[in-house]
């Protein structure tokens, strides 16, 4: 109950952003969790910033 209401909490402050729930291999979860503590860089933005180079890469693709 807790964990709802500081989400709805956060989640109010910040309504340019989305809430998702998916599923990932336990190694790349791992490999996730280091990367954000070797760079002190929260394991969301390092999603973003994948999703991010995800999306640019395809539209390269397509645009070829």
């Amino acid at each position: 109950m807790f964990y709802l209401l500081i989400r709805d909490i956060l989640m109010a402050e910040t309504p340019e952003k989305t809430y998702i729930n998916t599923t990932v291999s336990s190694e790349l979860v791992r490999s996730l969790k280091v990367l954000a503590a070797q760079t002190d860089v929260r394991m969301n933005q390092l999603l973003e910033e994948a999703i991010q180079d995800l999306l640019q890469k395809y539209e390269k693709k397509t645009k070829e």
